[in-house]
């Protein structure tokens, strides 16, 4: 392995993490009021995710990973757990490299 690739897996790693806190910071939620890991199922299951919170995340990440979101890649499917968000995130980071 070279330095760079170990760096980018490095880089891979904390995603997941930082979807997950920007997902906590939307919702006005903390890890003791609900445990969220990639199998949380977001949509219907927690009360505070609503439209404005479907639109605060997007913005989060839009910001937190420099990426823009397109309205055609936006769908309920996206936000039916944390794992769909980690991997919309992936795929849009891989498409800008």
């Amino acid at each position: 392995m070279n330095l760079y690739y170990e760096k980018n897996r490095l880089i891979y790693m904390n995603i997941p993490d930082k979807v997950i806190s920007s997902i906590y910071q939307a919702l006005n939620l903390n890890k003791e009021q609900r445990n969220l890991n990639s199998d949380s199922i977001l949509l219907g299951a927690i009360p505070e995710m609503d439209s404005m919170a479907v639109v605060t995340i997007i913005t989060s990440l839009e910001q937190e990973f420099d990426f823009i979101a397109e309205d055609d890649e936006l769908d309920a499917e996206m936000f039916e757990t944390v794992g769909s968000v980690i991997n919309y995130v992936l795929r849009k980071i891989r498409e800008k490299e």
